[in-house]
């Protein structure tokens, strides 16, 4: 259902009308409409357990008359992440696969999956990667980078390519943590992610998974500070509860005829002609009056 379509809903579940059963996939709070969900009780739905993919794989392969190997049946269930759909998918192609097979040995019919099935079956099934996976994995990798975990970003890095991830979007994510996760303690990693942004435009994939995991373990091995974006996020915020303050006199533009009547930019002393007489203005003259004594950036 599209949101349209949601909200022609909402009255009916309202009124009581109708009884609404919905089940998705996706993080409900991103696909359903907020005054839907205000009126409904979510439940969450966890990974099936092992022993509960196992139930599902013998009743697949009773439904198909056949049975499968403890490797390839082992293989199936450590693969499946807890989705039954996809181990179903899977023993489905393993079982088309299996069929083929022993057609091709001049059997009249399989009766048994082997692991070289199932491995073929999941190399063609889809990497489970919806929405929410989308974001958590995403989130898994920026957190791995600040945490300077080398094989943790570059999993979740192969997690994402092997899924069809954006690798642009990869890539910003990459020039966003230069900034704020490493900032003035490398000054280079910006460069280096910028490099790697500007690299995945002219290579392409699948070359330009190497630019990114270069960049990857090049931002996780750097040296962390968020000074920067501290500086920017402390001085925004005064700004926006209005500690703003006049711009000093000195400060202010005196390019135009009448400037200096005002007294704009009459005292302002560039730094590189300034002299024991005639000094330049200190760092704190640089900031409104009422907020000299402030502090956004610390080493």
């Amino acid at each position: 259902f599209n949101t349209s379509q949601q909200d022609a809903l909402l009255p009916a579940v309202e009124d009581g009308t109708i009884v609404l059963i919905g089940a998705t996939t996706e993080n409900p709070y991103f696909e359903v409409n907020a005054p839907l969900l205000s009126r409904s009780t979510l439940f969450r739905l966890e990974p099936l357990s092992r022993d509960d993919l196992g139930v599902l794989v013998e009743r697949g392969l009773d439904a198909e008359g056949m049975t499968i190997e403890s490797e390839a049946r082992a293989h199936l269930l450590s693969v499946a992440q807890g989705d039954g759909r996809q181990i179903l998918t899977s023993l489905e192609v393993a079982c088309a696969l299996a069929r083929a097979r022993a057609a091709g040995d001049g059997a009249t019919s399989a009766t048994e999956v082997t692991l070289t099935d199932v491995e073929a079956a999941i190399s063609s099934s889809a990497l489970r990667y919806g929405r929410d996976d989308h974001y958590d994995v995403i989130s898994a990798f920026i957190k791995s980078v600040r945490g300077s975990s080398v094989d943790g970003a570059i999993h979740w890095l192969a997690r994402m390519l092997v899924a069809g991830e954006d690798p642009r979007f990869i890539a910003r994510r990459l020039v966003i943590l230069a900034s704020e996760d490493i900032g003035m303690a490398d000054p280079t990693s910006l460069v280096v992610a910028t490099a790697c942004a500007q690299a995945v435009e002219f290579v392409g994939m699948p070359e330009a998974q190497l630019n990114l995991a270069q960049a990857t373990i090049h931002l996780c091995r750097a040296p962390k500070s968020n000074s920067a974006a501290m500086a920017i996020w402390t001085a925004m915020d005064d700004v926006r509860r209005g500690d703003i303050g006049a711009v000093p006199a000195f400060l202010r533009d005196a390019h135009y005829s009448g400037a200096e009547k005002l007294g704009h930019g009459t005292d302002y002393v560039s730094p590189h002609v300034a002299t024991a007489d005639t000094p330049a203005a200190s760092a704190k003259d640089h900031l409104p009056d009422e907020l000299r004594d402030r502090t956004y950036y610390r080493d």
